[in-house]
């Protein structure tokens, strides 16, 4: 759809073309009863000057000023040569605003009255007081067009310069809720990460304790009686279970914290747990991220790796750690049996989408029958402390 400002935009281009033509056209209809031989050439240069400038206008935007003030000079000669080229002139009333600086906006339409009296009244110099008083009520009548169209000038000027400032705090505000926004998404996701934080800590105080205190304690128990009782297998195959089940415990109790993680950053963690298995890239700034983040991305990338390997048989994984801008992504990709469905047992896919969602991120899994399988995780950019 054309706007408003689009068709002025092609009137003052194209405008003028049409004007001259009809300008010409009249003119032609009375040469010989107002211009002299000598005259009609003279206007014939002129009129070609004229549409020279108007085509070099269109085509290369003459810089305003002059070009108002060249084509004004022309109109007004042509008027006087002949009264109908103040058609031609007329276009002062409608770009003078645009084109002169504003301490010239009033003298450039003033100079249109002139002319547009002058052929108005039959063209200049007045001939005889009849043509001089219609020639001054004209001015008068055209003056006060003047006034007019400079106060609709300089009402459509303020209009646009409003109009301007309330577009730009428009945007700034837009900028600053934006702004505003993203800080709330970043201040949200880092206050659920904290309350998982505390609530996990404690959990896993409380596990460790449990199983240390019950479990470990038993066993331990367990192992004592069995070494004072009657040597035989079965005793030394129960002591054995029992040694096995507490190094198990004990196990349990150390993976309740993220042990790759208390001594090295997150990519030299997922270096040691990919080893020979996988290939690593790590993208952009390294950071250090808050624990919960690192942990959860670790644990995927353990498990990922796990199904890749003990289940899809993949000869190639890639391991990729992307540090982005406000988000950090971890992807997992191998050339694997892949699947259609989430396979029986899938506890560790399950295990994997509950960890990425409980420090506000999200797990995303790609995979066909024979195409491989690709795991991808992203949660918040939450930097350490």
């Amino acid at each position: 759809m054309t706007t408003i400002q689009q068709q002025w935009e092609r009137f003052f281009r194209w405008g003028p073309f049409g004007l001259l033509a009809l300008a010409t056209l009249l003119g032609l209809l009375i040469r010989d009863l107002v211009m002299s031989p000598a005259e009609q050439w003279a206007a014939a240069a002129l009129l070609l000057t004229a549409l020279a400038l108007q085509v070099a206008h269109a085509a290369w935007t003459i810089p305003g000023r002059g070009y108002f003030w060249t084509r004004t000079a022309l109109a007004f000669t042509l008027s006087w040569l002949n009264p109908f080229f103040c058609v031609y002139a007329v276009l002062g009333y409608f770009d003078a605003q645009r084109y002169l600086p504003r301490r010239w906006v009033r003298a450039g339409l003033l100079v249109t009255a002139v002319t547009m009296a002058g052929g108005q009244s039959g063209g200049l110099p007045p001939d005889g007081p009849a043509q001089a008083g219609a020639f001054g009520g004209l001015l008068v009548l055209n003056t006060v067009l003047v006034a007019i169209f400079a106060r609709l000038g300089d009402r459509e000027a303020e209009q646009a310069r409003v109009q301007a400032e309330t577009i730009a705090e428009l945007e700034r505000t837009n900028a600053r809720l934006e702004q505003a926004l993203a800080e709330n998404a970043a201040l949200h996701a880092q206050l659920l990460v904290q309350a998982r934080e505390a609530g996990v800590s404690d959990e896993r105080r409380r596990l460790a304790a449990e199983i240390h205190d019950t479990l470990a304690q038993g066993l331990t128990g367990i192992i004592t009686q069995l070494q004072a009782a009657e040597d035989g297998a079965h005793v030394r195959r129960a002591t054995d279970l029992a040694r096995e089940s507490l190094r198990e415990a004990r196990r349990s109790v150390r993976d309740l914290a993220p042990t790759h993680l208390e001594h090295d950053t997150l990519p030299d963690a997922l270096k040691k747990i990919t080893g020979d298995r996988a290939r690593l890239t790590v993208t952009g700034t390294v950071e250090p991220l808050h624990g919960e983040l690192e942990a959860a991305l670790l644990r995927i990338a353990q498990e990922a790796l796990a199904n890749a390997t003990r289940h899809a048989h993949a000869e190639r994984i890639g391991v990729t750690l992307s540090y982005m801008d406000g988000e950090v992504a971890l992807d997992v990709r191998d050339d694997g049996r892949g699947f259609t469905a989430r396979p029986a047992g899938g506890f560790g896919l399950t295990a994997m989408r509950e960890r990425a969602e409980r420090v506000a991120g999200t797990l995303e899994i790609e995979s066909e029958p024979g195409r491989g399988t690709a795991v991808s995780a992203r949660v918040p950019l939450i930097r350490h402390g």
